[in-house]
């Protein structure tokens, strides 16, 4: 029996969740990611987000770059140390492509341990 619980846990640690605006949450949508959650309250994000971090249902995280300013400064350190589940802030329309390159720089330093520099 115990051989069962350990293979339904790394089952569902496979599972990708979407929160964000209704802009990012959409694409996932079309795509037929069933676990995705229009969020357009920001402190409801965070709820969410921790909700799903904690969870333990989740290998993926995707979430709105917006909402990593009104996450707590330890979860937010804790989330940045963690790639299980992995929590990659993706960047909205409204954002500028220069903080889309510095998003990507940070996730290569955090899941591949290396520094890289976009031009």
């Amino acid at each position: 029996m115990s051989q069962q619980v350990s293979k339904q846990k790394t089952d569902s640690s496979g599972r990708l969740a979407v929160v964000g605006d209704r802009e990012l949450v959409i694409g996932y949508r079309l795509i037929g990611i069933d676990d995705t959650f229009i969020v357009s309250d920001e402190e409801d994000a965070s709820k969410k987000i921790q909700e799903l971090y904690s969870s333990g249902e989740f290998g993926l995280i995707i979430a709105s770059n917006s909402m990593r300013a009104k996450l707590s400064s330890k979860f937010l350190a804790e989330i940045e140390e963690s790639i299980e589940p992995l929590v990659l802030f993706m960047p909205s329309q409204k954002e500028t492509a220069e903080e889309d390159k510095e998003s990507i720089a940070a996730l290569a330093k955090r899941v591949l341990g290396i520094s890289i520099e976009v031009n």
